[in-house]
């Protein structure tokens, strides 16, 4: 059986450690501090801790996608992008 049949490599794996990660910090952070601090921010919606997260990997997709469209398969460019964009979308939105 096994994992064969997936094209595991370290990046893929790093993501999916990434994303596991992430979950598990605002589940702590939501254990901690029920309700997700909501607030409003510059696109004039409410958002909690969850959505911002859920906007920022929404939007590094989208970045990453662009560069691999638009640059190529050095990807150290659009993780800077995408790691700023998140820091803004954290603080702003």
């Amino acid at each position: 059986m096994g994992l064969s049949w997936m094209a595991w490599t370290w990046p893929t794996a790093a993501f999916f450690i990434f994303i596991a990660c992430c979950l598990g910090t605002m589940t702590m952070l939501e254990l901690r501090n029920p309700g997700g601090a909501p607030r409003d921010g510059v696109l004039g919606l409410t958002t909690t801790r969850g959505d911002r997260l859920f906007i920022w990997l929404l939007g590094s997709a989208f970045i990453f996608l662009a560069w691999l469209g638009l640059v190529g398969t050095v990807l150290w460019g659009p993780l800077g992008i995408a790691l700023v964009y998140g820091l803004l979308v954290f603080r702003y939105v």
